[in-house]
């Protein structure tokens, strides 16, 4: 099993922007393809820099939530500052969370991979907690000698 920790985390707030992932929850191609092509529009139409221009601290969220039954992305950081344009106020509640560390290539080779570990190994094989929806994250918290590294946020339940 995948290592990870349990972690009590005081509640916090992210905003960002984001777009409905159309590709249906079963397609990990498809949906990584739709959060590719997002994370590159994001850079270049300059959106992914303001938020990091209001941000409280280094730390680039990709959060994953379910939204009046859709299924929605965004690229975010915490921040008590007012943004322009469209963007969405995240709340993450108080509470236990699930966390797996890890490293990539690519920002989005990190976030794919703690996905993966997170939700195909740690969660299934979960006796003592479980998800029971509200957003997720994938947090980029820095790069080291070229690679990236982070963690997945996810709240979860005791059983």
């Amino acid at each position: 099993m995948a290592s990870y920790t349990l972690e009590e985390k005081e509640s916090f707030t992210v905003t960002g922007i984001g777009t409905e992932l159309k590709s249906d929850y079963t397609d990990y191609a498809g949906i990584n393809k739709e959060k590719e092509n997002f994370w590159r529009a994001v850079e270049q139409d300059g959106m992914l820099d303001a938020l990091k221009a209001v941000a409280a601290n280094d730390y680039i969220f990709a959060v994953s939530e379910a939204v009046n039954h859709k299924m929605m992305y965004y690229a975010g950081v915490m921040t008590e500052a007012s943004v322009q344009g469209e963007h969405r106020v995240i709340q993450f509640p108080k509470g236990p969370y699930l966390v797996v560390k890890g490293e990539g290539k690519t920002a989005e080779e990190l976030s794919n991979k703690l996905t993966g570990i997170a939700f195909g190994q740690v969660l299934p094989a979960a006796e003592n907690f479980a998800y029971v929806g509200g957003p997720n994250a994938a947090v980029e918290m820095g790069q080291r000698d070229g690679i990236v590294f982070g963690e997945m946020w996810i709240p979860v339940v005791k059983k």
